[in-house]
């Protein structure tokens, strides 16, 4: 069976957490079919890569709305280009348009993974303007018309349905992501510690995520104001949608380091093996997102035996287990937030056993081999 996976993001231009998925999951897939990714930006030296796209040059420009017409310029060359593939695997409504098209082109089935939705980012408009209705008809074009639909988590399936109930909930497939546990284990190392001035003899709190509107970095900046003072608070956050939100976070993080020490800002995007000894000695790890499918950086951190702190949206409360690898708390509650992060702070034994736990329970449920062996059968009930 010859797969052609249509993706933004690819190793190792990757943002976020659908460009980890698909890096893990073509990894995996390959090794039991013919697999073949067809990805924005440069060439990549990877055996899997069968082509790269670059927008139209014709639509450079600054406008907000070419955010969103940029990407259909590439969905076209990727439906052109994919007409001998048995199943089109789409992720992204970056992608989606793509995915559709080589559907109604070559009659191929075309399966799509919901990484998020339009309609439950509406902050998005902030960022593409007149684009936000272009991407969010994009994506319901696609979702209405897949053969299938895979949703990375059940409260994710939930709000498809919600969004769109017009989908026959059937051809809805619940598959978690996957992590690779060998990549995202205890690290004892310091030198990426070091390197950011950041005390391994201290409790440490930390974030690692985008600055988007999805996120919640205001919530964790103005719970921060109640962490434990012994605490360091570090912050791996970058890559902002929008002058606003970074002015926001910047006027935040500033506030914070007048009233206490310890707030370390890498505002560079680590590679995992410089990442997973950050999170190795942190203490606690806060995920403070409004909204979140699934939420990969959960099990980054479990895998690295660290407890965590989330809010209770979307599929987070499929990761983390409450009172077994971590404690969840409302979204959009800075205090219940910091009243969590101190509970463990205070109670090193508590963080540690949540610590093992999260780890024992990322090698149980979510490795890639199970992703794509579910992925897989997917596809064969499909062709």
């Amino acid at each position: 069976m010859r797969v052609a996976l249509l993706t933004r993001e690819y190793p190792p231009e990757v943002y976020g957490g659908a460009g980890v998925h698909v890096g893990g999951l073509a990894a995996e897939l390959g090794k039991r079919l013919d697999v073949e990714v067809h990805a924005f930006g440069m060439p990549r030296a990877d055996e899997l890569v069968a082509a790269t796209y670059q927008p139209w040059a014709a639509l450079a420009g600054d406008a907000p709305e070419l955010g969103a017409l940029r990407p259909l310029s590439v969905a076209l060359a990727m439906a052109g280009a994919v007409g001998h593939a048995d199943v089109i695997h789409s992720h992204t409504w970056y992608t989606n348009l793509g995915g559709h098209l080589a559907k109604l082109a070559h009659g191929i089935p075309h399966v799509l993974t919901s990484h998020s939705l339009e309609p439950l980012r509406p902050w998005k408009a902030e960022q593409l303007g007149g684009g936000y209705a272009v991407s969010s008809w994009v994506e319901r074009t696609a979702i209405e018309s897949a053969d299938a639909v895979i949703a990375v988590s059940e409260g994710m399936r939930g709000d498809i349905l919600a969004c769109y109930p017009g989908v026959n909930p059937e051809r809805v497939h619940v598959i978690h992501n996957g992590i690779d546990p060998g990549l995202w284990r205890p690290d004892g190392g310091i030198g990426t510690l070091e390197e950011h001035g950041i005390d391994p003899g201290r409790p440490t709190v930390i974030f690692v995520g985008r600055i988007t509107r999805q996120k919640g970095v205001p919530d964790l900046l103005r719970a921060a104001r109640g962490f434990d003072p012994a605490a360091q608070l570090v912050l791996c956050a970058g890559a902002p949608d929008t002058p606003e939100i970074a002015a926001e976070v910047r006027g935040l993080v500033e506030v914070l380091r007048a009233e206490r020490q310890g707030v370390v800002w890498i505002e560079e995007m680590l590679p995992p093996q410089r990442l997973r000894e950050l999170l190795t000695h942190a203490t606690v790890f806060v995920c403070p997102s409004v909204y979140e499918p699934f939420g990969l950086v959960n099990l980054e951190a479990m895998a690295c035996g660290t407890a965590v702190v989330a809010t209770r949206v979307g599929g987070i409360p499929e990761i983390v287990r409450e009172q077994e690898t971590g404690l969840l708390v409302p979204p959009s509650d800075p205090q219940a937030m910091a009243n969590a992060v101190n509970r463990l702070l205070a109670d090193s034994a508590m963080a540690n056993a949540f610590g093992q736990a999260g780890r024992t329970r990322v090698e149980a449920n979510f490795t890639w081999s199970a992703v794509a062996d579910r992925t897989t059968a997917l596809y064969a009930s499909l062709t």
